[in-house]
């Protein structure tokens, strides 16, 4: 099985526009293969994305964000209530690259 990580962690116009359309692209190409996608999508991106996160929560597509940065800002049950996997970055990343896994940084 193969898996692709887009990552977006800034709030920059273009990325926030970007990668929900492209996981949104990918989640409706990969239905009946067996390829997986995971969204990460953290910091000022998180804010920003609220409406289109939820969209792609509500369509299936598996949303991580990191826990560390969830217990900080006191948001990890609301995540959680979202559908929103919370993982840490130093599992989450270096599993991914054991798994061959294709992350694209936004």
């Amino acid at each position: 099985m193969s898996t692709l990580i887009p990552h977006l962690f800034h709030d920059h116009a273009p990325s926030l526009s970007t990668l929900p359309a492209l996981a949104e692209r990918m989640h409706q190409v990969q239905n009946g293969s067996d390829a997986a996608l995971w969204v990460y999508i953290v910091g000022p991106a998180e804010g920003a994305l609220v409406p289109q996160i939820d969209s792609l929560v509500k369509q299936g597509v598996r949303l991580t964000t990191y826990i560390g940065l969830a217990q900080k800002s006191g948001s990890e049950a609301a995540l959680r209530a979202r559908g929103i996997t919370l993982e840490s970055a130093a599992l989450g990343f270096p599993r991914f690259a054991a798994e061959a896994a294709t992350a694209i940084s936004f």
